[in-house]
């Protein structure tokens, strides 16, 4: 495959993302234009603290987040870095895509530091009861993550880790949930479908993993700037 076909795919591919996000956008406009009034006129209470408000802040920053990956692939091929687009797109997308999302499985429900900590440790007990909506938003979690990490990391470049790595991170939040009284049930199920989630999201990504020889070359570019 040369050049221009790869960059035409790219292109293409990139053209259906934008669209998917478009339309996700405008078929729940209505809930995150609810809160529109708070974010905006910079009150926490009514937008940080709600799924809407946070997930409309999202999108209001991603033009921002472009811009600093653009920054940083800038400065990046200025200095002669290998793959410097991707390096910087896969670490602006990983942190920009996975905090918000874990800002929203932390937020506290109303019986908060009153009601004592819920596990559910039998897998596949709660799957039935998350509907759609709760399984699509699990999957989404540490979607960002699996899509990028292994751009970013040849370490995890491979579906094993990148599983590992949403299983890890999910375990990590479901015992926040539990430690902190978040009137959450820390279930099995959602480490589960979180950790699936990252791991469906890096086998999309899985033409532009990072391979341990741009890692080598990246090491000795550094080298050979630390010398001069």
């Amino acid at each position: 495959m040369n050049h221009s076909t790869r960059r035409t795919r790219s292109v293409v591919f990139a053209g259906l993302a934008l669209l998917g996000l478009m339309s996700a956008v405008y078929a729940v406009r209505r809930p995150l234009l609810m809160s529109a009034p708070r974010c905006l006129g910079g009150h926490w209470h009514g937008c940080y603290d709600t799924e809407n408000g946070v997930v409309l802040m999202m999108l209001v920053g991603l033009p921002f987040a472009v811009l600093l990956a653009w920054a940083l692939a800038t400065w990046r091929r200025a200095a002669g870095a290998v793959s410097a687009w991707r390096s910087s797109l896969a670490e602006v997308g990983m942190v920009y895509g996975t905090v918000p999302m874990v800002w929203l499985t932390l937020m506290p429900g109303p019986g908060a530091g009153v009601v004592p900590g819920r596990l559910s440790l039998v897998p596949l007990r709660d799957l039935a009861t998350m509907g759609p909506i709760g399984i699509g938003g699990n999957l989404l979690i540490f979607a960002a993550l699996g899509f990028f990490a292994p751009m970013r990391f040849a370490v995890l470049a491979s579906l094993p880790r990148i599983l590992a790595l949403g299983a890890v991170c999910s375990i990590l939040v479901e015992t926040a949930q539990y430690v902190f009284q978040l009137d959450r049930v820390s279930s099995i199920d959602d480490v589960l479908v979180n950790a699936a989630g990252a791991a469906l999201a890096g086998l999309l990504s899985r033409r532009w993993w990072r391979t341990a020889a741009e890692t080598r070359s990246d090491q000795r570019h550094r080298a050979s700037v630390a010398v001069e």
